[in-house]
């Protein structure tokens, strides 16, 4: 007030607005103080220029992730593309490893297409003519089925596939630019008349199917079907991507693969062992033959070298001990007894769930709901009564023909806890979201 000559009112005012700003701090009975000083706020990173960056190649994992989710607590899965932790090899598996890793060689850089003996093994499982030159070790099917996509066809060109079909399937070949064409099927399989007009008329030169216990179905093609198939894709200049995930999952008699009726590079195989052992054993055999296999081979040195020679040394360690046959009989034996499980409860307790058809094996069932119930909703109410069920749309490249479901009996633990799960579904099929628990 004595330097500036003016009024105390006018100091306290000064004060309350340097208050205000940060810059003084008052402390009753001690006085007015600098405040300290602080560094300027720190902005919140700004990712958006990413967005005009990376343009519109997006890849869309939903639905692959929703296959993989692990269920909460007190949640039954009716879904899932892998056996039940209770189901898997374990011991085997772990007695594989520890004999993998104590040979000399076993952290050795492998060959680049894949161990010499484990090739050898996957071109006798699929028969005919193939040699171990033609099979390349890739990291699982999924790994498979990207690396096919993006050596057979050009991004943007159109792929042939089955409608419905296994949702990574999809989500690979939009990953590597192309664009899916449905080719309906019927209770046989995919309709061999329908496929020759689906190659005129898109000019495609992929056909990606599922001829064994196909996914979500379960219908396998006749080996007449199987040739007609082979045929068409021949006349039209096309690949046949052939995955022959169900192999060891069958409960009956099964054609021959289809690369083994393939004499002329037709057919590009796959062959995972994941689905009958555990999902961490990524280990698969792609066959192909000619330039293709040559483009393929190049394709996987160039983006991931090889497959880790432990994991492959563990695959062969596991397929060549007596407890791999055991292993697989056992579970051929438990898939007739769930899936029986499975239609007997449907029959019984969600008798408007009509069957698609009963698959000779497989993991799952497709179901399809009365005429005019809201698909979504019924997945929502089974999810409130503690049930996880896959919805039909995802299997599907375009518009779904109704509401389905896919309801897959080897994830649940048990007989019971699969008898418990339909119990909790039935009434979600009935009454949509406001469904009780069932129980």
């Amino acid at each position: 007030m004595r330097r500036y000559g003016v009024s105390p009112i006018t100091v306290s005012r000064a004060i309350a607005w340097l208050a205000a700003e940060g810059r003084v701090v008052s402390r009753p009975g001690s006085g007015v103080f600098v405040a300290p000083v602080r560094g300027p706020a720190a902005e919140a990173p700004d990712h958006s220029w990413q967005t005009v960056a990376l343009g519109d190649r997006v890849v869309d994992d939903a639905a692959v992730a929703s296959l993989l989710a692990h269920p909460s607590d007190g949640v039954i899965p009716l879904t899932g593309g892998y056996l039940h932790p209770e189901l898997r090899p374990v011991r085997a598996l772990t007695a594989a490893a520890a004999r993998a890793v104590r040979r000399a060689d076993a952290w050795d850089v492998p060959p680049l297409n894949g161990l010499a003996s484990l090739r050898r093994w996957f071109a006798g499982e699929a028969g005919g003519a193939v040699t171990g030159d033609d099979v390349l070790v890739v990291s699982g099917g999924q790994s498979a089925l990207a690396h096919a996509f993006r050596a057979l066809a050009a991004p943007g060109a159109p792929v042939l596939v089955e409608t419905p079909t296994y949702p990574g399937a999809l989500a690979a070949a939009k990953a590597a630019g192309l664009r899916a064409t449905a080719v309906p099927i019927d209770q046989d399989g995919v309709r061999p008349d329908l496929l020759a007009e689906a190659f005129a008329v898109t000019g495609s030169r992929v056909f990606y199917c599922q001829p064994t216990l196909h996914n979500p179905t379960g219908a396998t093609l006749s080996l007449e079907r199987r040739e007609q198939v082979l045929a068409v894709a021949r006349a039209a200049g096309a690949f046949v991507i052939e995955d022959d995930y169900a192999r060891y999952l069958t409960a009956g008699p099964i054609p021959p693969p289809m690369v083994a009726l393939d004499a002329h590079g037709t057919v590009v195989h796959i062959l995972s062992l994941s689905k009958i052992s555990s999902p961490s054993l990524r280990v698969a055999g792609l066959v192909a033959r000619g330039p293709a296999a040559r483009r393929l081979r190049a394709g996987q040195v160039v983006e991931s070298f090889f497959v880790s020679r432990p994991l492959q040394e563990t695959a062969l360690e596991l397929v060549g001990s007596p407890a791999w046959r055991r292993h697989v009989s056992v579970i051929r034996q438990e898939i007739t007894a769930r899936q029986a499980a499975l239609l007997t409860g449907l029959a019984r307790h969600a008798p408007e769930a009509t069957v698609h058809l009963v698959p000779h094996g497989g993991l799952h069932v497709w179901v399809r709901l009365p005429a005019g119930a809201d698909e979504a909703a019924v997945v929502e109410a089974a999810q409130l009564n503690g049930i996880l069920v896959s919805p039909g749309r995802i299997y599907h490249p375009a518009e779904p023909p109704g509401p389905r479901l896919r309801l897959t009996h080897t994830a649940a633990a048990s007989l019971a806890e699969l008898d418990a799960g339909i119990r909790r579904l039935a009434p979600a099929l009935r009454t949509g979201p406001n469904a009780g628990t069932g129980e």
